[in-house]
């Protein structure tokens, strides 16, 4: 943890993965120097949260020596609802830890070596998901800030930790304001929603390469030459892929002049949920090893400089962005679906049913398949339309991105069970067909398919199938995930 190369794959490691972490002895140097000059302005003058209260009591001098730190602490842990997920608790750990060494909170390195601690020995704050709205995640640092010091007890691999202190009180009840100061634990969920989608995201091109062989689809689409006419990154990014993942196969002669869209324009619906999600990743980037303090302390001048760098507006607006684009992109994998059921489109009976005419087969995927993709849409509703005041008019804007990230995240398991359903049906197709991919990656994958998904296509209850066909797209996202955690290796970032 250096506070400048923190990226999403490396919240993962920690988060999920149990990477280790070290500070970096720069981001220990840049700590203590901003600790250094806090204590000095703190002495000299007015100092937001240190020598006054917060909000809306910002302007009442607040004695020294009195508590008022412990008091902050205490007084805003007021979260509600369920749990937070351990992994984002332990990703929020390695968000703030990292935001620290960058300097300019002004919190005592004590801070980092004790939160470096705690995830090194498996410890997990507990905390409720709902007490931020986009302006610092107060309660949920309040009560991790707690757990620091021996008030509240951990999380472990085996269940709750008794109480242990790794910070002494009377650091926490110093320095409360300059922890609290953060997004962290939205930044540590949106950066495992971002690794959750990218990776579902470049399954669900697998599963639509898939869906073009049972159908015999025109490769035309994806020609350099119609990207070069249109060069949209993320929409030629999507045409290589497809390009690659069919390997020979894109030889193959196409059964139509023209597909229908959830095929001939995948590369232009595709693309921008690429970008979509390469945007929240240059955010997460800057926020994740930003300075976002207030006050910010200026190590090199001394001085204390209050400002708004706490408002989580650049997440929330690229998230609603994503999620939108997501959830349109989503949209193409019941359209193919339900080409895969259409004998007009695959030359195979309706609803690839095997049995006595007017067999069901396939039938009910598409209505699950639907029911998928509503949730996608319900959670794809922006929360940047909202706002708040609070603490008597001295909050007059709220960022709403603790909720963008966790829609987001909601996302996973819905697109899961969508690009699911799409892949029972494709690989039905394929059979009945006779087809098997020859490009590698895609060879891979329809190898599981066969391995797990049962041959049987006579009408029997499917819900067994979906379950079976998730399996396979997590562990196809899964290897793009693996892919992510290694490039965070190559660099060095990771023993």
């Amino acid at each position: 943890m250096d506070g400048t190369t923190l990226s999403c794959a490396g919240v993962a490691a920690v988060a999920r993965r149990g990477a280790l972490v070290a500070i970096a002895p720069g981001g220990l140097d840049r700590a203590a120097a901003a600790y250094r000059a806090a204590r000095e302005a703190a002495a000299a003058g007015p100092f937001y949260g240190r020598t006054t209260g917060v909000g809306a009591n910002g302007m009442t001098a607040v004695a020294p020596g009195n508590g008022h730190g412990l008091r902050l602490l205490r007084s805003h842990v007021g979260g509600a609802g369920e749990p937070v997920d351990g992994a984002v608790a332990r990703g929020m750990l390695a968000v703030r830890l990292n935001q620290l060494a960058v300097g300019g909170s002004g919190a005592d390195p004590a801070w980092l070596e004790a939160a470096a601690a705690a995830l090194n020995e498996g410890l997990t704050p507990g905390f409720p998901v709902l007490g931020g709205i986009g302006t610092a995640d107060l309660a949920a640092l309040a009560a991790t800030a707690l757990a620091l010091i021996g008030e509240r007890p951990w999380g472990g691999p085996d269940g709750p930790v008794p109480p242990r202190a790794l910070l002494p009180a009377a650091v926490a009840d110093a320095d409360a304001p300059a922890f609290l100061s953060s997004n962290a634990m939205t930044l540590a969920h949106a950066a495992l929603a971002h690794q959750d989608l990218t990776a579902l995201l470049d399954a669900a091109l697998e599963v639509a390469a898939l869906s073009h062989l049972a159908l015999s689809g025109s490769a035309q689409p994806y020609m350099e030459q119609v990207q070069a006419a249109r060069p949209h990154p993320g929409q030629r990014a999507t045409a290589q892929r497809l390009r690659e993942l069919l390997g020979p196969d894109i030889t193959r002669p196409a059964a139509r002049v023209q597909d229908p869209f959830g095929l001939r324009a995948l590369p232009q619906v595709h693309g921008p949920a690429v970008e979509a999600l390469a945007a929240v990743d240059r955010v997460l980037l800057v926020e994740m090893n930003a300075a976002a303090e207030n006050p910010l302390v200026d190590a090199a001048t001394g001085q204390v400089l209050h400002n708004g760098n706490f408002h989580g507006a650049y997440l929330a607006q690229a998230l609603d962005g994503a999620r939108l684009a997501l959830c349109t992109a989503a949209a193409l994998s019941p359209a193919r679906l339900a080409a895969l059921a259409d004998p007009r489109r695959t030359g195979l009976r309706p609803f690839l049913a095997d049995g006595p005419d007017g067999s069901s087969g396939i039938m009910i995927l598409e209505y699950t398949a639907s029911a998928a993709l509503a949730d996608l849409r319900m959670l794809a509703a922006p929360v940047s339309l909202g706002t708040a005041v609070l603490s008597h008019g001295a909050e007059e804007h709220a960022a709403f991105s603790p909720q963008a990230a966790r829609a987001a995240a909601a996302m996973v398991p819905r697109l899961r069970t969508l690009l699911a359903c799409e892949l029972v049906v494709a690989a039905r197709g394929l059979r009945q067909r006779d087809i098997q991919p020859t490009g590698p990656r895609l060879r891979a994958v329809f190898d599981r398919c066969v391995a797990q998904l049962p041959a049987d296509d006579t009408d029997r209850p499917l819900d067994t199938d979906i379950a079976a066909a998730e399996e396979v797209v997590a562990a196809m996202a899964e290897d793009h995930a693996v892919k992510g955690v290694n490039a965070v290796a190559k660099a060095g970032l990771l023993e």
